[in-house]
């Protein structure tokens, strides 16, 4: 008889008892059947469902992607647009800026000319009003002189000198010696 201190497996097996420990070749072999019936089905209809479910997923993924892609791309192509135009915007100012400037200058360079047209028309209708009126003064003057010329020659001679044109002769005459600053004897 076996002692008490054997292991109880030891003793079990001595006796004859099935280990419950050890499968019997019968539930292995039918565990493998089972196995294999299970990873055939699994193989057969899950796993292609999962393909199916990875690869609708990566295409949408992909797609997504490709669409990022191409909003990105017609983005980039809108903003390079958008700058071009601004730049041209501020081209366009720039020039438009430049042309007031030129007009600008153009109209003071014109009003410039018409304000020195106009000071010389005003000094040259001066002069000729001044003139006019010098030729005024100075024939007046002649008549005042010559009145005072003979009436002063009347008395020194002695006689009349109303006859007008000797009058005239005298005056033209001492106006004359007057101009040419020799007082000349006749």
């Amino acid at each position: 008889m076996p002692s008490l201190n054997a292991p109880l497996v030891v003793r079990a097996a001595a006796e004859g008892e099935l280990n419950p420990l050890i499968p019997h070749p019968i539930e292995i072999v039918l565990a493998l059947v089972v196995f294999g019936i299970l990873f055939f089905a699994v193989k057969k209809f899950v796993v292609p469902a999962f393909e199916a479910t990875y690869a609708e997923r990566t295409k949408a993924i992909e797609g997504g992607l490709a669409a990022a892609e191409t909003k990105q791309a017609e983005a980039d192509a809108k903003l390079a647009e958008l700058e071009q135009q601004l730049s041209e915007a501020r081209h366009e100012a720039a020039r438009i800026r430049e042309e007031a400037r030129e007009q600008g200058a153009a109209i003071i360079a014109e009003m410039r000319e018409q304000a020195q047209a106009e000071s010389a028309r005003i000094v040259e209708h001066g002069k000729t009003q001044i003139e006019a009126e010098r030729q005024q003064a100075v024939t007046s003057l002649r008549a005042e002189v010559g009145a005072l010329a003979t009436g002063l020659a009347g008395r020194i001679v002695g006689e009349s000198l109303e006859d007008e044109a000797r009058q005239s002769r005298v005056v033209e005459r001492f106006l004359a010696d007057l101009e040419s600053g020799t007082p000349g004897v006749n």
